[in-house]
Formats: structure tokens, C-alpha cells, sequence
């Protein structure tokens, strides 16, 4: 069985991070999506709300389990017997970056593979600060975002 898993902030989980994870879900036998706490990172949603909103959204797929973790992400992989790293891809700008995450926790632990997986064209252009702007001025996330990162939006925002 190959546990993989998918860290990142999730400030708010978007429709690409749905991408992406639905499909590692379907390549891996499980997916653990890490909620990361990085203090370096100011997110606008707290760490429980998020956890709590990716929860939501990944319901109905039955190997994904989400957790939270502050951390080296590589600790957490070992610790939960986790093989792969998960990382989306959304434009060139991207990879640099990604490229030389992989290359320092294959450094940290030469086990731990990253796996690069790039949303569908309708989603590709999406990052959380972008929905979060989008939000916080007024304008409509509802195909953006997973059902309930909207209704979360439109109840706590829009008052």
C-alpha cells in the first residue's frame, strides 16, 4: 500500500487543490492532505478552520484522510509511512520553486519521493490568494472554490 501525501497551507483549498488531490487519490491507495501550521506564513484562516474546510471538501473521497502538522514535512511523511510528496503545478513560475523543495527533502530523506501533478486548464490559473481577494472584494468564488469553502465565504464574509 503507498501512503502519499499533499501538504500546503490550504488558505483556503481551491478547485485545483481538489484537482490535484482527486487525482493523487486515484493513483495512490491513500492520501493524507497535511494542513501545514508555518508560523513564517500569515494565513487568513485559522489552522482549524481550514482543516475543517478541507474536510468538507474531501468527504466523499474515501482514501483521503487530512491532518495538520508543523514541521518539516519530511517528519510527518516518515512518520506516517509515507513515500511520496504531492505538489501541484500551475505555471513555470511554479517550478523553480517546487523543484528545489523536492530536491532539499530528497536531500533530508533520499526515500521520499515528490510527484508533480498539474491541475486541468479550468483550474490552473487558481491560487488561495487570488480566491481570497476575489472573496474579500465582493465577487463570486462559486466555481473556484469546493461548495464548502463558498458557503464559509458567503456566511462569514458577506454579513
Amino acid at each position: 500500500m503507498t501512503t502519499a501525501i499533499y501538504p500546503g497551507s490550504f488558505d483556503p483549498i481551491t478547485n485545483g487543490h481538489f484537482d490535484v488531490l482527486c487525482r493523487a487519490s486515484e493513483i495512490f491507495d491513500k492520501v493524507i492532505v497535511v494542513v501545514l501550521c508555518n508560523v513564517n506564513k500569515k494565513s487568513y484562516l485559522t489552522t482549524k478552520t481550514r482543516i475543517e474546510l478541507v474536510k468538507e471538501s474531501v468527504k466523499s473521497i474515501e482514501n483521503v484522510k487530512v491532518d495538520s502538522y508543523e514541521g518539516l514535512t519530511v517528519e510527518y511523511a516518515r512518520a506516517n509511512n509515507a513515500k511520496v510528496l504531492i505538489r501541484g503545478l500551475r505555471a513555470v513560475s511554479d517550478f523553480e520553486y517546487e523543484m528545489q523543495m523536492a530536491q532539499v527533502n530528497k536531500n533530508l530523506d533520499p526515500d521520499l519521493d515528490t510527484i508533480f501533478l498539474v491541475p486541468g486548464v479550468e483550474n490552473n490559473f487558481l491560487s488561495s490568494s487570488i480566491v481570497k481577494e476575489i472573496a474579500l472584494l465582493g465577487g463570486d468564488i462559486s466555481g473556484i472554490v469546493p461548495e464548502p469553502v463558498f458557503k464559509y465565504f458567503e456566511n462569514q464574509v458577506r454579513k
